[in-house]
């Protein structure tokens, strides 16, 4: 009887954790099944370019693209522009809002008279139009096709549940509070402010004592996330939006609060995407569990993480095939003393990454975001000169994420290399005009199966085959450059497809990869590798290393550009042929640096990396910002997201956001050279830099 309502004609079960649970159907929101959104047809990427009319394809949706040629889709919107008295032929954009709605929506259920002239015959039809929208969120549901589902997927949007408005529970868990806010309320509030809200709850005698112990655990899980640098995390945050270091710092703070002894914990980079501030309180709580009586394994690049270590081990002294060995072991004070190793060398300061001679002042132009809105951005107005490195700095949470990918380079992407994303909340972009191309160079891999490779992805493998094929002997054989290829018949072992290796399924275990038995791993058949140049055949050539084939083509100027790029990027001891899903992220970065190298500088480019150092040792990072500095010197201008003082302090022009993370960042700081920013009392990221300035 307490939870029904005779009146309403409500009733509720008896309140049970399942209840407020949204992966639970109990209470789940019945419309979108706890997932708070649903995907719909999103106008923006239908119509992109509203200056053109409908006869010229300002609808790209697929299916109603090609209205001019359609005879169907034809024959719906001549009988739209005939009973809503519009021309199509007009800009999209100068149509009434009751015609958009009519095209995007439907005619809801009045007929339309469609005149059909077809080889059949012809005639009229009486047939209401349901509008694109609907049209591709119909194809969506009904189609069993996964090409044609991602196709649709691509003018569609996750919008929030209109049912729960996004907030994942059916309204009887929702009408249930708890210091006059619901399940969803509480989670909503970032670490800190939820840490304040069950600290401050009015609780009466007999409520304090049921809720004691609960409100106890609440209270030390909380403190875990802060105690980790998460404190700017709402804990209804979805685990896909967050970084591999965010992910990692909350295993970390689960493991905290397990309070186990006698584990050996092994981290891999957990320093990645924290400011230097957040990395203080980081290094506080791993050594909180080495006195619980752990022992952690840390594998790290950061001199505060190294400095703070009880041992260090350095392996090298190169990387691929010129590693794998102990350069040096001991406290962080003799390896530092200890001239064989690279790690060391940097750490006692003996080698540093020197500042520039001078900063580049730009091209005078600039590039501004208006009103930028999006996630935690609070109305900013960002400026960056163009022609210039750009670091975009702030401490962990603080909206560099959002201003650079989700404003910038979604609405550059959009405008100048025809993506189909909607960019973050702004008002507008000045400067684009200045500007021909973005490009985001990230970690990701270069391809996703081992045919990938980087003399594939750079391109060099074409040349090397149009060498192969003007050899005397390929031209007595007839074979052209396609015979020296592993992804097609002809050249290749057919044994193994050009792979090399003969995947065999375990079932229920991983794949086991042998080499091919017939052409043990060479990818070529018999005939192909008799073909040589220099004494060397195909396979030859691809198990050479980037410093060896540098010397073995040093004849052939347009290989030796492209291998001189990879070789500069600090890839000389990559193998040409190694497959790419064996290159780490820094190596697969720099790989897409040494691409871009080759290519003649339009000086109109933006190129923009989200903590391109991540996985880079010192010396790496000092290859990179060659790099960058290069690109810049083209002409082009480079936009880093960064919290590695050695990047920042090479910059041009610094954007420091915050102050804070969360609800407490999202304005700007200070912006100007890291001179200027390290003057900035305000600035944390300031106050870091200044000893990195002298």
């Amino acid at each position: 009887q307490n939870y029904a309502c005779e009146d309403c004609g409500i009733s509720i079960e008896e309140l049970t954790p399942r209840l407020f649970s949204f992966n639970s159907p109990f209470g789940a929101c019945p419309t979108c099944t706890g997932l708070g959104v649903q995907l719909k047809a999103d106008p923006a990427l239908i119509v992109p370019d509203e200056s053109k009319s409908i006869l010229d394809g300002a609808i790209t949706a697929t299916g109603w693209a090609s209205i001019r040629s359609d005879g169907i889709s034809r024959m719906y919107f001549e009988a739209l522009s005939k009973r809503y008295r519009f021309s199509l032929t007009q800009p999209y954009g100068t149509l009434s809002d009751e015609v958009k709605n009519v095209i995007l929506y439907g005619t809801g259920g009045e007929k339309l008279e469609l005149h059909y002239d077809q080889p059949r015959g012809k005639g009229v039809l009486y047939q209401a139009f349901e509008g694109i929208c609907h049209n591709l969120e119909r194809r969506y549901q009904e189609t069993q096709s996964d090409a044609s589902k991602k196709e649709i997927e691509g003018l569609m949007t996750p919008c929030p549940c209109p049912a729960c408005r996004g907030r994942r529970l059916r309204p009887e868990a929702l009408a249930v509070t708890v210091g006059g806010k619901s399940i969803y309320d509480a989670t909503t509030l970032p670490v800190d402010e939820a840490l304040a809200f069950f600290d401050g709850l009015a609780l009466t005698g007999n409520q304090r004592i049921i809720a004691a112990q609960i409100l106890k655990e609440i209270h030390a899980r909380l403190g875990f996330l802060q105690s980790v640098g998460l404190s700017y995390l709402t804990l209804s945050r979805a685990s896909g939006t967050l970084s591999g270091g965010e992910s990692q710092r909350i295993r970390l703070a689960t493991q905290i609060g397990s309070s186990l002894m006698g584990v050996l914990y092994i981290l891999d980079e957990p320093s990645i995407g924290l400011h230097q501030r957040d990395n203080d309180k980081l290094l506080a709580t791993l050594q909180r569990l080495r006195d619980l009586g752990n022992t952690l394994i840390v594998v790290e690049h950061d001199d505060d993480t190294m400095r703070a270590a009880d041992y260090l081990i350095d392996i090298g002294p190169g990387a691929g095939a010129l590693g794998g060995q102990v350069v040096a072991c001991g406290t962080p004070e003799e390896v530092m003393a200890n001239p064989n190793s690279l790690t060391g060398q940097y750490l006692s300061g003996k080698r540093t990454i020197p500042l520039p001679a001078q900063r580049r002042r730009g091209n005078g132009k600039w590039l501004t975001v208006r009103g930028a809105r999006e996630n935690n951005l609070k109305n900013i107005d960002v400026s960056i000169p163009l022609g210039t490195f750009t670091c975009v700095t702030g401490v962990s949470g603080s909206g560099k994420s959002s201003l650079v990918n989700e404003v910038l380079y979604k609405s550059l992407g959009a405008a100048l290399n025809r993506m189909k994303v909607r960019p973050g909340k702004h008002d507008a972009i000045e400067g684009m005009e200045q500007l021909d191309k973005v490009i985001a160079i990230d970690q990701s891999p270069i391809g996703r199966t081992p045919r990938s490779n980087p003399a594939t992805y750079t391109n060099l493998f074409n040349l090397i085959r149009d060498l192969f094929a003007s050899t005397p002997d390929a031209k007595a054989r007839g074979y052209n450059a396609g015979r020296f290829s592993f992804n097609t018949k002809g050249g290749r072992c057919e044994a193994c497809g050009g792979d090399g290796m003969l995947k065999i399924e375990m079932h229920f275990l991983a794949d086991v990869y042998v080499p091919c038995e017939v052409c043990r791993g060479k990818r070529y058949n018999r005939e192909t590798l008799e073909v040589r140049y220099k004494g060397k055949n195909i396979a030859d050539v691809l198990d050479m290393t980037v410093d060896e084939a540098l010397e073995f083509f040093s004849a052939v100027p347009n290989i030796c550009d492209k291998l001189t790029t990879l070789r500069d990027v600090g890839l000389g001891y990559v193998k040409l042929g190694q497959p790419s899903t064996t290159l780490s992220g820094g190596e697969a970065q720099r790989v897409k640096l040494a691409t871009e190298l080759s290519r003649r500088a339009t000086g109109r480019t933006v190129y923009i990396l989200d903590e391109p150092t991540t996985g880079l040792h010192a010396d790496d990072v000092r290859k990179l910002l060659e790099v960058l500095q290069r690109l810049t010197d083209g002409g082009n201008t480079v936009l880093v997201i960064e919290h590695n003082l050695d990047v920042i302090k090479c910059a041009d022009y610094i954007v420091d956001l915050g102050p804070e993370g969360g609800v407490g960042g999202g304005t700007v700081v200070a912006c100007g050279t890291p001179e200027e920013i390290a003057a900035c009392d305000a600035s944390y990221t300031g106050q870091y830099l200044k000893k990195y300035l002298k």
